[in-house]
Protein backbone atom coordinates (compact mmCIF):
# COMPACT_ATOMS: atom_id res chain seq x y z
CA UNK A 1 0.00 0.00 0.00
CA UNK A 2 1.22 3.48 -0.96
CA UNK A 3 1.73 6.13 2.09
CA UNK A 4 1.32 8.67 -0.67
CA UNK A 5 -1.39 9.55 -2.94
CA UNK A 6 -1.08 9.84 -6.95
CA UNK A 7 0.09 13.38 -6.35
CA UNK A 8 2.72 12.84 -4.17
CA UNK A 9 1.15 13.91 -0.72
CA UNK A 10 0.70 12.40 2.14
CA UNK A 11 -3.10 10.71 3.11
CA UNK A 12 -5.38 13.43 5.06
CA UNK A 13 -4.52 10.84 7.92
CA UNK A 14 -1.13 11.53 7.90
CA UNK A 15 0.69 10.92 11.37
CA UNK A 16 2.50 13.30 12.95
CA UNK A 17 5.03 11.00 14.57
CA UNK A 18 5.03 12.98 16.88
CA UNK A 19 5.22 11.27 20.67
CA UNK A 20 3.38 14.00 22.93
CA UNK A 21 3.24 14.05 26.24
CA UNK A 22 0.50 11.23 28.09
CA UNK A 23 -2.75 12.89 29.51
CA UNK A 24 -3.88 12.16 32.90
CA UNK A 25 -4.26 7.84 33.88
CA UNK A 26 -8.18 8.95 33.43
CA UNK A 27 -8.46 5.04 32.86
CA UNK A 28 -6.72 4.04 36.38
CA UNK A 29 -8.80 4.11 39.97
CA UNK A 30 -8.13 6.29 42.21
CA UNK A 31 -5.72 3.65 44.06
CA UNK A 32 -3.60 3.56 41.08
CA UNK A 33 -4.79 0.41 39.15
CA UNK A 34 -5.28 0.30 35.78
CA UNK A 35 -9.29 -0.33 35.20
CA UNK A 36 -8.19 -2.20 32.01
CA UNK A 37 -5.24 -4.75 31.63
CA UNK A 38 -2.59 -4.43 28.95
CA UNK A 39 -3.67 -7.51 27.19
CA UNK A 40 -7.38 -5.96 27.09
CA UNK A 41 -6.15 -3.17 25.30
CA UNK A 42 -3.64 -4.87 23.48
CA UNK A 43 -6.28 -6.88 21.54
CA UNK A 44 -7.98 -3.53 21.08
CA UNK A 45 -5.79 -1.97 19.47
CA UNK A 46 -5.02 -4.44 16.98
CA UNK A 47 -8.68 -3.57 15.35
CA UNK A 48 -7.39 -0.28 14.95
CA UNK A 49 -5.27 1.16 12.32
CA UNK A 50 -1.83 2.94 12.94
CA UNK A 51 -3.10 6.48 13.17
CA UNK A 52 -5.55 5.17 15.45
CA UNK A 53 -3.20 3.90 17.92
CA UNK A 54 -0.81 6.85 17.83
CA UNK A 55 -4.08 8.83 18.62
CA UNK A 56 -4.98 6.34 21.75
CA UNK A 57 -1.31 6.37 22.59
CA UNK A 58 -1.60 10.36 23.57
CA UNK A 59 -4.86 9.13 26.69
CA UNK A 60 -2.54 8.17 29.44
CA UNK A 61 0.79 6.52 30.13
CA UNK A 62 -0.44 2.85 30.16
CA UNK A 63 -1.77 2.98 26.82
CA UNK A 64 0.93 5.03 25.23
CA UNK A 65 2.92 1.81 26.58
CA UNK A 66 1.08 -0.16 25.15
CA UNK A 67 0.57 1.09 21.69
CA UNK A 68 4.71 0.91 21.43
CA UNK A 69 4.41 -2.86 21.66
CA UNK A 70 6.41 -4.55 19.18
CA UNK A 71 4.37 -7.27 18.55
CA UNK A 72 1.28 -4.42 17.86
CA UNK A 73 3.64 -2.84 15.39
CA UNK A 74 4.87 -6.37 13.70
CA UNK A 75 1.02 -6.84 12.82
CA UNK A 76 0.46 -3.17 12.28
CA UNK A 77 3.47 -3.65 9.54
CA UNK A 78 2.60 -6.86 7.83
CA UNK A 79 -1.32 -5.68 7.61
CA UNK A 80 -0.69 -2.32 6.47
CA UNK A 81 2.08 -2.48 3.90
CA UNK A 82 0.84 -6.09 2.85
CA UNK A 83 4.31 -7.86 2.96
CA UNK A 84 4.21 -11.25 2.82
CA UNK A 85 4.77 -12.94 6.62
CA UNK A 86 7.46 -14.74 6.13
CA UNK A 87 9.82 -11.88 4.67
CA UNK A 88 11.90 -10.64 8.23
CA UNK A 89 12.67 -7.17 9.69
CA UNK A 90 15.33 -5.53 7.86
CA UNK A 91 18.31 -6.22 9.56
CA UNK A 92 19.60 -2.56 10.51
CA UNK A 93 15.91 -1.87 12.05
CA UNK A 94 15.70 -1.12 15.64
CA UNK A 95 12.26 -2.11 16.03
CA UNK A 96 8.94 -2.32 14.16
CA UNK A 97 7.51 1.03 15.30
CA UNK A 98 10.72 2.77 13.71
CA UNK A 99 10.37 0.46 10.83
CA UNK A 100 6.99 1.44 10.02
CA UNK A 101 7.90 4.76 10.57
CA UNK A 102 10.84 4.71 8.23
CA UNK A 103 8.46 3.74 5.26
CA UNK A 104 5.80 5.91 6.07
CA UNK A 105 7.59 8.99 7.02
CA UNK A 106 11.10 9.02 5.32
CA UNK A 107 10.32 8.13 1.66
CA UNK A 108 10.70 11.71 -0.88
CA UNK A 109 6.52 11.60 -1.78
CA UNK A 110 6.10 15.43 -1.35
CA UNK A 111 6.57 17.57 -3.87
CA UNK A 112 8.38 20.90 -3.13
CA UNK A 113 9.57 22.33 -6.30
CA UNK A 114 9.27 22.26 -9.92
CA UNK A 115 11.61 23.47 -12.41
CA UNK A 116 10.30 24.65 -15.75
CA UNK A 117 13.87 26.07 -17.52
CA UNK A 118 13.94 23.22 -19.90
CA UNK A 119 11.64 24.06 -22.93
CA UNK A 120 11.28 20.46 -24.43
CA UNK A 121 11.20 17.31 -22.84
CA UNK A 122 13.49 16.12 -19.98
CA UNK A 123 14.98 13.02 -20.51
CA UNK A 124 17.97 12.63 -18.12
CA UNK A 125 18.97 13.74 -14.52
CA UNK A 126 22.34 12.82 -12.71
CA UNK A 127 23.55 13.70 -9.50
CA UNK A 128 27.11 14.76 -8.74
CA UNK A 129 28.40 12.91 -5.94
CA UNK A 130 28.67 14.91 -3.79
CA UNK A 131 25.23 15.65 -4.04
CA UNK A 132 25.84 19.42 -4.40
CA UNK A 133 25.21 19.59 -8.34
CA UNK A 134 22.69 17.64 -10.54
CA UNK A 135 22.84 17.88 -14.37
CA UNK A 136 19.52 17.44 -16.69
CA UNK A 137 19.31 16.63 -20.00
CA UNK A 138 16.79 17.71 -22.95
CA UNK A 139 15.15 17.65 -25.97
CA UNK A 140 16.00 21.51 -26.33
CA UNK A 141 19.59 20.52 -27.15
CA UNK A 142 21.05 22.11 -23.41
CA UNK A 143 22.63 20.61 -20.70
CA UNK A 144 21.60 22.35 -17.33
CA UNK A 145 23.79 21.95 -14.27
CA UNK A 146 21.67 23.18 -10.91
CA UNK A 147 22.77 24.01 -7.37
CA UNK A 148 21.07 21.69 -5.45
CA UNK A 149 20.10 24.16 -2.35
CA UNK A 150 16.80 24.14 -0.38
CA UNK A 151 15.85 26.23 -3.22
CA UNK A 152 17.21 24.45 -6.56
CA UNK A 153 18.33 26.72 -8.87
CA UNK A 154 20.22 26.75 -12.23
CA UNK A 155 23.72 27.29 -12.30
CA UNK A 156 24.76 27.03 -15.59
CA UNK A 157 23.06 26.13 -19.67
CA UNK A 158 25.48 25.10 -22.15
CA UNK A 159 23.52 24.88 -25.86
CA UNK A 160 24.87 21.78 -27.94
CA UNK A 161 23.43 22.63 -31.14
CA UNK A 162 26.36 24.57 -32.50
CA UNK A 163 27.62 21.48 -31.96
CA UNK A 164 25.38 19.89 -34.60
CA UNK A 165 23.84 18.22 -32.20
CA UNK A 166 20.06 17.37 -32.28
CA UNK A 167 19.53 16.79 -28.85
CA UNK A 168 21.06 16.01 -25.47
CA UNK A 169 20.26 12.33 -23.85
CA UNK A 170 22.76 11.48 -20.80
CA UNK A 171 25.31 13.01 -18.53
CA UNK A 172 27.51 11.89 -15.70
CA UNK A 173 29.90 13.53 -13.15
CA UNK A 174 32.97 12.13 -12.76
CA UNK A 175 34.42 10.88 -9.35
CA UNK A 176 35.90 13.93 -7.75
CA UNK A 177 33.20 15.79 -9.47
CA UNK A 178 35.32 17.98 -11.58
CA UNK A 179 34.20 16.98 -15.09
CA UNK A 180 30.80 16.69 -16.18
CA UNK A 181 30.26 13.70 -19.14
CA UNK A 182 27.69 14.51 -21.57
CA UNK A 183 26.00 12.54 -24.58
CA UNK A 184 24.00 13.80 -27.27
CA UNK A 185 22.43 12.78 -30.94
CA UNK A 186 23.59 14.07 -33.90
CA UNK A 187 21.25 16.15 -36.65
CA UNK A 188 20.61 13.57 -39.46
CA UNK A 189 17.69 11.22 -40.73
CA UNK A 190 15.45 9.77 -38.59
CA UNK A 191 17.42 6.19 -38.85
CA UNK A 192 20.90 7.83 -38.24
CA UNK A 193 21.98 6.59 -35.14
CA UNK A 194 25.38 8.78 -34.86
CA UNK A 195 26.35 10.89 -31.51
CA UNK A 196 29.24 12.57 -29.37
CA UNK A 197 30.47 12.95 -26.07
CA UNK A 198 31.36 16.17 -24.84
CA UNK A 199 33.39 16.53 -22.04
CA UNK A 200 32.26 19.91 -20.03
CA UNK A 201 34.69 20.97 -16.82
CA UNK A 202 32.85 22.27 -14.24
CA UNK A 203 35.16 24.93 -12.69
CA UNK A 204 35.42 26.85 -15.67
CA UNK A 205 31.75 25.48 -17.52
CA UNK A 206 34.32 24.93 -20.92
CA UNK A 207 34.11 22.11 -23.45
CA UNK A 208 37.36 20.40 -23.15
CA UNK A 209 36.98 17.71 -25.46
CA UNK A 210 34.03 16.17 -27.83
CA UNK A 211 34.59 12.43 -28.79
CA UNK A 212 32.77 10.55 -31.83
CA UNK A 213 29.80 7.89 -30.11
CA UNK A 214 27.97 5.28 -32.12
CA UNK A 215 25.24 4.01 -31.62
CA UNK A 216 24.15 6.91 -29.80
CA UNK A 217 22.54 5.01 -26.91
CA UNK A 218 25.63 3.57 -26.09
CA UNK A 219 25.57 7.06 -23.90
CA UNK A 220 28.97 6.63 -22.70
CA UNK A 221 30.59 6.36 -19.19
CA UNK A 222 33.25 6.98 -16.97
CA UNK A 223 35.99 4.46 -16.27
CA UNK A 224 38.40 6.86 -13.96
CA UNK A 225 38.22 10.36 -12.73
CA UNK A 226 40.55 11.23 -16.35
CA UNK A 227 39.14 8.38 -19.01
CA UNK A 228 35.51 7.70 -20.63
CA UNK A 229 34.05 4.97 -23.04
CA UNK A 230 33.00 5.58 -26.14
CA UNK A 231 31.25 3.46 -28.62
CA UNK A 232 31.80 2.76 -32.60
CA UNK A 233 29.88 0.40 -34.72
CA UNK A 234 31.00 -1.08 -37.75
CA UNK A 235 28.90 -2.68 -40.32
CA UNK A 236 30.08 -6.51 -41.67
CA UNK A 237 27.25 -7.72 -43.44
CA UNK A 238 23.08 -7.21 -43.37
CA UNK A 239 22.59 -7.73 -40.21
CA UNK A 240 26.54 -8.49 -38.95
CA UNK A 241 28.65 -5.89 -37.25
CA UNK A 242 31.48 -5.31 -34.84
CA UNK A 243 31.40 -2.88 -31.81
CA UNK A 244 34.40 -1.38 -30.29
CA UNK A 245 34.32 0.44 -27.31
CA UNK A 246 37.22 3.05 -26.82
CA UNK A 247 39.18 4.15 -23.68
CA UNK A 248 39.29 8.22 -24.12
CA UNK A 249 41.37 10.49 -22.29
CA UNK A 250 38.98 13.47 -20.76
CA UNK A 251 41.78 16.05 -22.03
CA UNK A 252 42.24 15.24 -25.88
CA UNK A 253 45.33 18.59 -26.38
CA UNK A 254 48.24 16.06 -25.25
CA UNK A 255 51.01 17.74 -27.53
CA UNK A 256 53.43 14.93 -27.84
CA UNK A 257 53.08 12.69 -30.09
CA UNK A 258 54.15 9.12 -28.66
CA UNK A 259 51.68 9.58 -25.64
CA UNK A 260 47.61 7.81 -26.46
CA UNK A 261 44.17 10.15 -25.59
CA UNK A 262 42.59 6.79 -26.63
CA UNK A 263 43.09 3.22 -26.95
CA UNK A 264 40.72 0.24 -28.11
CA UNK A 265 39.55 -1.55 -25.00
CA UNK A 266 37.34 -4.14 -26.52
CA UNK A 267 36.38 -5.52 -30.17
CA UNK A 268 33.15 -7.41 -29.82
CA UNK A 269 31.06 -9.22 -32.49
CA UNK A 270 27.21 -8.45 -33.42
CA UNK A 271 24.90 -11.42 -34.89
CA UNK A 272 21.29 -10.89 -35.76
CA UNK A 273 21.46 -6.69 -36.11
CA UNK A 274 21.94 -6.55 -32.77
CA UNK A 275 24.60 -3.85 -31.03
CA UNK A 276 26.38 -2.65 -28.17
CA UNK A 277 24.58 -0.16 -25.99
CA UNK A 278 23.86 0.97 -22.68
CA UNK A 279 28.00 0.83 -21.09
CA UNK A 280 28.11 1.29 -17.75
CA UNK A 281 31.18 0.50 -14.88
CA UNK A 282 30.80 -1.38 -12.11
CA UNK A 283 33.35 -1.26 -9.49
CA UNK A 284 34.32 -4.45 -7.43
CA UNK A 285 36.02 -2.42 -4.82
CA UNK A 286 32.74 -1.28 -3.35
CA UNK A 287 30.89 -5.19 -3.33
CA UNK A 288 30.97 -4.40 0.80
CA UNK A 289 27.29 -4.59 1.67
CA UNK A 290 25.03 -6.89 3.31
CA UNK A 291 23.44 -9.75 1.40
CA UNK A 292 19.65 -8.92 -0.07
CA UNK A 293 17.27 -10.56 1.81
CA UNK A 294 15.14 -9.92 -1.61
CA UNK A 295 14.44 -14.15 -1.99
CA UNK A 296 12.50 -14.72 0.72
CA UNK A 297 8.55 -15.64 -0.69
CA UNK A 298 7.32 -18.70 -1.09
CA UNK A 299 8.99 -21.92 -0.62
CA UNK A 300 7.15 -23.85 -2.45
CA UNK A 301 7.67 -21.82 -5.31
CA UNK A 302 9.93 -23.56 -7.75
CA UNK A 303 12.86 -21.16 -8.65
CA UNK A 304 12.94 -19.07 -11.32
CA UNK A 305 16.53 -17.41 -10.82
CA UNK A 306 19.02 -16.96 -14.28
CA UNK A 307 22.36 -18.66 -13.54
CA UNK A 308 24.90 -16.62 -15.30
CA UNK A 309 26.29 -17.90 -18.49
CA UNK A 310 30.47 -18.09 -17.26
CA UNK A 311 31.74 -18.38 -20.55
CA UNK A 312 32.29 -22.55 -19.98
CA UNK A 313 29.73 -24.18 -22.54
CA UNK A 314 30.44 -25.57 -25.70
CA UNK A 315 29.95 -21.50 -27.97
CA UNK A 316 32.58 -20.22 -26.38
CA UNK A 317 34.88 -23.51 -26.02
CA UNK A 318 34.61 -23.03 -30.04
CA UNK A 319 35.54 -19.87 -29.72
CA UNK A 320 39.35 -20.83 -28.28
CA UNK A 321 39.51 -23.51 -31.46
CA UNK A 322 42.49 -23.07 -34.11
CA UNK A 323 41.82 -21.04 -37.45
CA UNK A 324 42.87 -24.05 -39.46
CA UNK A 325 39.81 -26.27 -37.83
CA UNK A 326 37.35 -23.00 -38.32
CA UNK A 327 38.36 -22.68 -41.67
CA UNK A 328 37.63 -26.56 -42.39
CA UNK A 329 34.25 -26.10 -40.54
CA UNK A 330 32.95 -23.74 -43.13
CA UNK A 331 34.58 -24.96 -45.96
CA UNK A 332 32.52 -28.35 -45.11
CA UNK A 333 29.46 -26.01 -44.21
CA UNK A 334 29.80 -24.54 -47.84
CA UNK A 335 30.26 -27.16 -49.46
CA UNK A 336 26.71 -29.17 -48.32
CA UNK A 337 24.83 -25.72 -48.93
CA UNK A 338 26.11 -25.82 -52.68
CA UNK A 339 25.29 -29.52 -52.80
CA UNK A 340 21.68 -28.98 -51.39
CA UNK A 341 22.22 -30.89 -48.57
CA UNK A 342 21.56 -28.01 -46.02
CA UNK A 343 17.43 -28.87 -45.04
CA UNK A 344 15.50 -26.67 -44.93
CA UNK A 345 16.62 -23.94 -47.53
CA UNK A 346 18.28 -21.57 -45.37
CA UNK A 347 17.49 -17.38 -45.92
CA UNK A 348 19.83 -15.19 -46.53
CA UNK A 349 19.86 -14.11 -43.06
CA UNK A 350 20.09 -17.11 -41.38
CA UNK A 351 23.33 -17.76 -43.87
CA UNK A 352 24.80 -14.69 -42.86
CA UNK A 353 24.62 -15.23 -39.44
CA UNK A 354 25.82 -19.07 -39.51
CA UNK A 355 28.80 -17.90 -42.00
CA UNK A 356 29.62 -14.78 -38.90
CA UNK A 357 29.90 -17.35 -36.02
CA UNK A 358 32.25 -19.95 -37.98
CA UNK A 359 34.27 -17.29 -39.21
CA UNK A 360 34.55 -15.29 -35.53
CA UNK A 361 35.34 -18.93 -33.85
CA UNK A 362 39.10 -19.09 -34.46
CA UNK A 363 39.54 -15.40 -34.48
CA UNK A 364 38.07 -14.33 -31.04
CA UNK A 365 39.79 -14.13 -28.06
CA UNK A 366 39.07 -16.08 -24.57
CA UNK A 367 38.04 -14.30 -21.81
CA UNK A 368 41.79 -12.97 -20.06
CA UNK A 369 41.22 -14.06 -16.80
CA UNK A 370 43.09 -12.37 -14.27
CA UNK A 371 43.50 -12.74 -10.42
CA UNK A 372 40.67 -11.89 -8.54
CA UNK A 373 40.72 -8.48 -7.31
CA UNK A 374 38.97 -5.64 -6.11
CA UNK A 375 40.82 -3.85 -8.16
CA UNK A 376 38.99 -5.07 -11.25
CA UNK A 377 36.39 -3.61 -12.14
CA UNK A 378 32.80 -5.04 -14.43
CA UNK A 379 31.82 -3.69 -17.45
CA UNK A 380 27.77 -3.84 -18.02
CA UNK A 381 25.76 -3.46 -21.43
CA UNK A 382 23.00 -4.44 -23.13
CA UNK A 383 23.37 -6.62 -26.48
CA UNK A 384 21.68 -9.48 -27.79
CA UNK A 385 21.84 -12.46 -30.07
CA UNK A 386 19.03 -13.07 -31.75
CA UNK A 387 17.24 -9.72 -33.10
CA UNK A 388 17.96 -5.98 -32.87
CA UNK A 389 15.90 -5.39 -29.29
CA UNK A 390 18.12 -5.28 -26.72
CA UNK A 391 17.44 -8.81 -24.58
CA UNK A 392 20.88 -9.85 -23.26
CA UNK A 393 23.12 -8.12 -20.58
CA UNK A 394 26.85 -8.64 -21.55
CA UNK A 395 29.79 -8.48 -18.54
CA UNK A 396 33.05 -8.22 -19.25
CA UNK A 397 35.79 -7.44 -16.69
CA UNK A 398 38.00 -4.72 -16.79
CA UNK A 399 41.33 -5.46 -15.39
CA UNK A 400 43.69 -3.09 -14.07
CA UNK A 401 45.98 -2.76 -16.84
CA UNK A 402 43.00 -1.86 -19.24
CA UNK A 403 42.40 1.05 -17.14
CA UNK A 404 44.82 3.72 -19.15
CA UNK A 405 45.55 5.02 -22.20
CA UNK A 406 49.40 4.29 -21.52
CA UNK A 407 50.73 1.64 -24.12
CA UNK A 408 51.17 1.45 -28.03
CA UNK A 409 50.38 4.77 -29.54
CA UNK A 410 47.42 4.02 -31.86
CA UNK A 411 47.94 2.37 -35.00
CA UNK A 412 50.28 0.39 -33.88
CA UNK A 413 49.92 -3.62 -32.55
CA UNK A 414 47.54 -4.22 -35.24
CA UNK A 415 47.67 -7.56 -35.72
CA UNK A 416 45.26 -7.61 -32.56
CA UNK A 417 42.49 -6.39 -35.02
CA UNK A 418 42.03 -9.79 -36.78
CA UNK A 419 40.56 -10.94 -32.92
CA UNK A 420 36.96 -10.72 -31.07
CA UNK A 421 36.97 -10.12 -27.33
CA UNK A 422 34.62 -12.73 -25.85
CA UNK A 423 32.07 -11.63 -22.84
CA UNK A 424 32.89 -12.98 -19.28
CA UNK A 425 29.22 -13.33 -18.40
CA UNK A 426 26.01 -12.80 -20.59
CA UNK A 427 22.44 -12.55 -19.05
CA UNK A 428 19.11 -13.41 -21.25
CA UNK A 429 16.20 -11.65 -19.82
CA UNK A 430 13.45 -12.99 -22.80
CA UNK A 431 12.26 -9.27 -23.17
CA UNK A 432 13.29 -5.87 -23.88
CA UNK A 433 15.47 -3.88 -22.45
CA UNK A 434 14.74 -0.57 -21.37
CA UNK A 435 16.63 0.52 -18.08
CA UNK A 436 19.45 -0.45 -15.71
CA UNK A 437 20.73 0.77 -12.66
CA UNK A 438 23.58 0.12 -10.20
CA UNK A 439 23.09 0.15 -6.31
CA UNK A 440 25.32 2.76 -4.46
CA UNK A 441 27.94 -0.14 -2.98
CA UNK A 442 27.92 -0.97 -7.23
CA UNK A 443 26.70 -4.84 -6.05
CA UNK A 444 23.02 -5.06 -7.54
CA UNK A 445 22.37 -4.61 -10.62
CA UNK A 446 18.51 -3.18 -11.38
CA UNK A 447 16.68 -3.90 -14.58
CA UNK A 448 13.60 -2.79 -16.44
CA UNK A 449 12.60 -4.79 -18.98
CA UNK A 450 9.44 -5.59 -20.68
CA UNK A 451 8.98 -9.44 -21.09
CA UNK A 452 8.12 -11.09 -24.40
CA UNK A 453 5.26 -13.76 -24.54
CA UNK A 454 5.96 -16.90 -22.81
CA UNK A 455 8.04 -19.72 -25.43
CA UNK A 456 8.26 -17.00 -27.84
CA UNK A 457 10.38 -17.92 -30.90
CA UNK A 458 12.15 -15.08 -32.87
CA UNK A 459 12.30 -16.52 -36.72
CA UNK A 460 13.38 -13.20 -37.68
CA UNK A 461 15.82 -11.03 -36.33
CA UNK A 462 14.23 -7.64 -38.16
CA UNK A 463 10.74 -8.54 -35.65
CA UNK A 464 11.16 -9.27 -32.75
CA UNK A 465 8.29 -10.53 -30.65
CA UNK A 466 5.71 -8.40 -29.17
CA UNK A 467 6.68 -6.94 -25.17
CA UNK A 468 4.26 -6.63 -22.15
CA UNK A 469 2.70 -3.27 -21.21
CA UNK A 470 3.91 -3.90 -17.97
CA UNK A 471 7.25 -3.57 -17.03
CA UNK A 472 9.76 -6.12 -14.83
CA UNK A 473 12.19 -4.90 -12.45
CA UNK A 474 14.30 -7.66 -12.14
CA UNK A 475 17.25 -7.73 -9.76
CA UNK A 476 20.88 -9.47 -10.06
CA UNK A 477 23.74 -9.54 -7.77
CA UNK A 478 27.02 -8.84 -9.52
CA UNK A 479 29.41 -10.45 -6.67
CA UNK A 480 27.13 -14.38 -6.91
CA UNK A 481 26.68 -13.32 -10.47
CA UNK A 482 22.86 -14.62 -9.83
CA UNK A 483 19.34 -12.96 -10.17
CA UNK A 484 17.27 -12.09 -6.95
CA UNK A 485 13.59 -14.51 -7.35
CA UNK A 486 10.90 -11.79 -7.40
CA UNK A 487 10.65 -8.61 -10.17
CA UNK A 488 9.47 -5.48 -8.75
CA UNK A 489 5.94 -4.70 -10.70
CA UNK A 490 4.09 -1.34 -10.63
CA UNK A 491 4.58 0.54 -13.45
CA UNK A 492 3.90 0.17 -17.55
CA UNK A 493 5.17 1.37 -20.85
CA UNK A 494 2.75 1.26 -23.95
CA UNK A 495 5.10 1.54 -26.93
CA UNK A 496 5.86 -0.87 -29.33
CA UNK A 497 9.53 -2.72 -29.91
CA UNK A 498 10.70 -0.45 -32.62
CA UNK A 499 9.57 2.78 -30.60
CA UNK A 500 10.60 1.66 -27.46
CA UNK A 501 13.19 4.12 -25.57
CA UNK A 502 15.45 4.17 -22.58
CA UNK A 503 13.65 4.57 -19.18
CA UNK A 504 16.03 5.30 -16.36
CA UNK A 505 15.97 4.18 -12.87
CA UNK A 506 18.09 4.68 -9.83
CA UNK A 507 19.32 3.05 -6.78
CA UNK A 508 19.53 4.24 -3.28
CA UNK A 509 20.41 2.68 0.04
CA UNK A 510 17.26 1.51 0.78
CA UNK A 511 14.95 2.41 -2.24
CA UNK A 512 14.86 1.90 -5.93
CA UNK A 513 13.05 4.69 -8.36
CA UNK A 514 12.04 4.28 -11.77
CA UNK A 515 10.30 6.85 -14.30
CA UNK A 516 7.30 5.23 -16.23
CA UNK A 517 5.17 6.28 -19.68
CA UNK A 518 1.72 6.15 -17.43
CA UNK A 519 2.94 9.85 -16.00
CA UNK A 520 4.48 8.43 -12.81
CA UNK A 521 7.38 7.65 -11.30
CA UNK A 522 7.38 4.93 -8.63
CA UNK A 523 9.18 3.79 -5.34
CA UNK A 524 10.08 1.02 -3.85
CA UNK A 525 11.62 -0.36 -0.90
CA UNK A 526 14.50 -2.90 -1.82
CA UNK A 527 14.29 -5.26 1.11
CA UNK A 528 10.69 -5.74 1.28
CA UNK A 529 9.66 -5.98 -2.63
CA UNK A 530 6.89 -3.15 -2.09
CA UNK A 531 5.90 0.01 -3.93
CA UNK A 532 6.23 2.94 -1.41
CA UNK A 533 5.02 6.24 -3.86
CA UNK A 534 3.73 7.26 -7.12
CA UNK A 535 4.70 10.45 -7.84
CA UNK A 536 2.73 12.55 -10.29
CA UNK A 537 3.61 14.07 -14.03
CA UNK A 538 1.51 15.66 -16.86
CA UNK A 539 3.42 12.67 -19.16
CA UNK A 540 5.74 10.19 -19.83
CA UNK A 541 8.60 10.23 -16.72
CA UNK A 542 12.05 9.35 -18.34
CA UNK A 543 14.30 9.84 -15.84
CA UNK A 544 14.91 9.56 -11.85
CA UNK A 545 17.76 10.43 -9.13
CA UNK A 546 17.97 9.40 -5.66
CA UNK A 547 20.65 12.62 -3.89
CA UNK A 548 23.66 10.32 -2.99
CA UNK A 549 24.08 12.06 0.35
CA UNK A 550 19.74 12.20 1.47
CA UNK A 551 18.01 9.30 0.40
CA UNK A 552 14.92 11.59 1.21
CA UNK A 553 15.32 13.82 -1.87
CA UNK A 554 14.42 12.48 -5.22
CA UNK A 555 14.29 13.76 -8.53
CA UNK A 556 12.00 13.04 -11.73
CA UNK A 557 12.48 14.39 -15.61
CA UNK A 558 9.70 13.90 -17.69
CA UNK A 559 8.14 14.84 -21.14
CA UNK A 560 6.23 17.79 -19.78
CA UNK A 561 9.07 19.69 -19.71
CA UNK A 562 9.93 19.74 -16.06
CA UNK A 563 11.91 18.12 -13.26
CA UNK A 564 10.25 17.55 -10.06
CA UNK A 565 11.86 18.11 -6.71
CA UNK A 566 10.51 15.58 -3.93
CA UNK A 567 10.83 14.91 -0.29
CA UNK A 568 9.97 13.23 2.42
CA UNK A 569 7.27 14.55 4.77
CA UNK A 570 9.95 13.97 8.09
CA UNK A 571 12.04 16.54 5.82
CA UNK A 572 9.17 18.77 4.92
CA UNK A 573 8.49 19.26 8.54
CA UNK A 574 12.16 20.25 9.86
CA UNK A 575 12.30 22.72 6.87
CA UNK A 576 8.97 24.43 7.44
CA UNK A 577 9.27 24.54 11.40
CA UNK A 578 9.37 27.64 12.76
CA UNK A 579 12.72 28.60 13.84
CA UNK A 580 13.26 29.53 17.91
CA UNK A 581 12.72 33.12 18.89
CA UNK A 582 15.86 34.24 20.42
CA UNK A 583 15.86 34.11 24.50
CA UNK A 584 15.25 37.42 25.65
CA UNK A 585 18.55 36.98 27.57
CA UNK A 586 20.02 37.41 24.58
CA UNK A 587 18.23 39.42 22.87
CA UNK A 588 19.13 42.55 26.40
CA UNK A 589 22.59 40.82 25.57
CA UNK A 590 22.88 41.96 21.99
CA UNK A 591 20.94 45.32 22.36
CA UNK A 592 24.03 46.01 24.75
CA UNK A 593 26.74 45.70 22.29
CA UNK A 594 25.15 48.60 20.16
Amino acid sequence: MCPCSVQGQPDKGSYSWLAGPPGQNVTMEEGGTPLLPDCLIYQIFLNLGPADVLAAGLVCRQWQAVSRDEFLWREQFYRYYQVARDVPRHPAATSWYEEFRRLYDMVPCVEVQTLREHSDQVLHLSFSHSGYQFASCSKDCTVKIWNNDLNISLLHSADMRPYNWSYTQFSQFNQDDSLLLASGVFLGPHNSSSGEIAVISLDSFALLSRVRNKPYDVFGCWLTETSLISGNLHRIGDITSCSVLWLNHAFQDVESENVNVVKRLFKIQNLNASTIRTVMVADCSRFDSPDLLLDAGDPAAPPCCRVFDLGSDSEDEVAGRAPAHTKEGLQRFLDRMLDGRTQPQLSERVLETRVAKLLAQGHTKPPERGAASTKNKYLIFTTGCLTYSPHQIGIKQILPHQMTTAGPVLGEGRGSDAFFDALDHVIDVHGHIIGMGLSPDNRYLYVNSRAWPSGAVVADPMQPPPIAEEIDLLVFDLKTMREVRRALRAHRAYTPNDECFFIFLDVSRDFVASGAEDRHGYIWDRHYNICLAKLRHEDVVNSVAFSPQEQELLLTASDDATIKAWRSPRTVRILQAPRPRPRPFFSWFASQRR
